[in-house]
């Protein structure tokens, strides 16, 4: 039977602070507010867990979940290396709804998937998130929904779809934006040698509460073009448009 806890009041947001370090300490899940969206989460470090989020939300290990961190330090701890240009879209953005994917520490002992060595890190801009990330230390947190559905803005969107899945709902009424966070992929910054022949770009994986021209005024030419899109038929005014599969996932 899951617990659900109104952070608005304080003796509930107490208790349920409480109740989330505890559920996350025994390997279980919890779904927390974010600046963006309301996120499901597991201890980073407890891949029974990881994997139980991701059956939760009906997902495979193809689609590992971002890591969400209360500090840069965390970062550091968490990535081969920070490169400058990311140094500089961190110090911008972070806390913030922007999601960074970087090599990962390749000492660190987790398995969130097939991250084929990567992992995705970002610093929500939430008090509540942030102090409990403070006493968890790295979660992975994917948006708290079923895949294929919509992201959750509410913590009674998250229960109806995940239900008794999770331990503990903590609910801070509806999210500020409901946007999820913007995805880049800076992996080709961090060079494997003097004859890595990869072309060092910044590239957009999904574009979300950080725009492609506030990301541009940071880091400039970094930042990979964005793909011209090929004109559609005309098929008599029928729309061509198709949900956006990657709006689901990141918190």
């Amino acid at each position: 039977m899951s617990s659900v806890f109104d952070c608005r009041d304080e003796a509930q947001l107490l208790a349920g602070m409480r109740h989330a370090r505890q559920a996350i300490a025994r390997g279980e899940l919890i779904v927390l507010p974010t600046d963006t969206v309301y996120g499901v989460a597991a201890d980073a470090f407890a891949p029974a867990a990881v994997r139980r989020l991701l059956e939760v939300k009906g997902r495979g290990r193809s689609q590992p979940p971002p890591v969400l961190v209360a500090n840069q330090s965390a970062l550091a701890a968490l990535v081969e290396s920070i490169p400058e240009p990311v140094q500089r879209l961190v110090d911008e953005f972070w806390p913030g709804g922007l999601t960074i994917v970087l090599p990962a520490q390749p000492s660190l002992s987790w398995d969130l998937g097939d991250t084929l060595g990567t992992v995705a890190v970002r610093m929500p801009d939430l008090r509540l998130a942030l102090e409990l990330l403070e006493e968890t230390g790295p979660l992975a947190v994917s948006s708290a929904n079923l895949t294929g559905k919509a992201a959750a803005v509410s913590a009674a969107d998250a229960q109806r779809m995940l239900k008794d899945g999770v331990s503990v709902y903590l609910d801070a009424g509806f999210s500020e934006t409901g946007i999820a966070s913007t995805i880049i992929d800076a992996t080709s910054l961090v060079r494997r040698g003097p004859d890595d022949p990869t072309e060092p770009r910044v590239r957009i994986l999904r574009e979300g509460a950080i725009s492609r021209q506030q990301l541009e005024s940071i880091i400039g030419d970094l930042l990979e073009p964005a793909p011209e899109l090929a004109p559609e038929p005309d098929r008599g005014g029928e729309s061509l448009a198709e949900p956006d599969p990657s709006s689901d996932g990141t918190a």
